[in-house]
């Protein structure tokens, strides 16, 4: 319960913030138009969250004709799982990449990258389905969603309140909230969209743990995951993703920052927990399983998963 509680708590501080940056704006009459906006971004989000994203991307929805080897796998997964079956579909682009959207299991969606499919073996692309379908099952695609959608929405209601600042002074460089017009805009231009950015991140790392636990025991070896992680976080330092680039705001729903190619960034603001932090941590998983920790020794523990998940292996579309 305590991450859920957590998360709650962290859209609940994304929500007042949003208000007070529009009561420091415009008052009164500011708070109110902003927590309505609000109630209006997260209604939206909530029932179209998943096209926008497949739309940003460029993403081409696959079935099991289309799909091949990765239609199967999530196929497979998703039924030992026992969640609905998602929608599949594929990114055009060099990067190895992938992500997971939609407002609930039964309206979701997972997307992997033509450069995943092409640099990873099966049992690693099984790893990385997992990882998504784990986030589908926890509900962190929706959470995560709309903290974007609220923390894009805080910066663009700081900058276009900055826009008009001179309409907030009352009398002697007073601002609409009673404060100092400076003091208001620092706030305006700084401090709430930097805390509405630390806290979507802070939304999206704490959930990248728990979606690689689960993942990784769904999947039923630790190691295809750690190896996924391993390649593709080596892909994106080197492969530029220039729709992801240009869509910003979702390169944290990806299983690892699309952006490493395109800015190096600050740790403190960035979107994933720090590769090293990841692998250790299923590495640990993988010992208490009492499996070798060598991520190069892809064993098949559950002979079942695997006959169902890689009946040729290596053969996929």
């Amino acid at each position: 319960m305590r991450p859920y509680a957590t998360t709650a708590l962290l859209l609940g501080l994304m929500t007042a913030l949003f208000m007070v940056t529009g009561y420091v704006l415009g008052g009164t009459g500011g708070m109110i138009g902003a927590l309505v906006m609000a109630l209006g971004m997260n209604l939206f989000n909530f029932y179209r969250s998943d096209q926008m994203v497949l739309g940003m991307h460029g993403a081409q929805v696959v079935d099991a004709q289309t799909g091949g080897q990765l239609y199967n796998t999530v196929q497979e997964l998703a039924r030992r799982a026992n969640m609905p079956m998602p929608t599949v579909a594929i990114m055009h682009t060099p990067q190895p990449n992938a992500f997971a959207t939609g407002r609930n299991p039964a309206n979701a969606t997972v997307a992997a990258t033509t450069g995943l499919l092409d640099m990873l073996s099966p049992e690693e692309v099984a790893g990385v389905m997992a990882h998504e379908l784990a986030h589908i099952q926890n509900r962190d695609t929706l959470t995560m969603t709309i903290a974007a959608a609220m923390g894009g929405a805080i910066t663009m209601l700081a900058q276009r309140g900055m826009r008009f600042r001179s309409m907030s002074r009352r009398g002697t460089g007073q601002s609409t909230g009673g404060m100092p017009t400076w003091v208001a805009v620092m706030i305006a231009a700084v401090v709430a969209p930097l805390t509405a950015t630390l806290v979507k991140m802070a939304i999206s790392r704490s959930r990248e743990y728990q979606a690689d636990r689960l993942g990784a025991l769904m999947c039923g070896d630790p190691r295809w995951l750690m190896s996924a992680l391993t390649k593709i976080d080596g892909g994106v330092r080197q492969i530029r993703n220039r729709t992801a680039e240009a869509h910003q705001s979702s390169a944290h729903l990806f299983i690892v920052n699309p952006l490493a190619a395109f800015t190096s960034g600050s740790r403190l603001f960035a979107s994933h927990p720090s590769m090293q932090s990841r692998l250790a941590e299923l590495e640990k998983l993988a010992r208490d399983m009492n499996l070798p920790t060598d991520i190069q020794q892809q064993s098949r523990p559950d002979a079942a998963l695997n006959d169902a998940l890689f009946p040729s292996h290596g053969t996929r579309s």
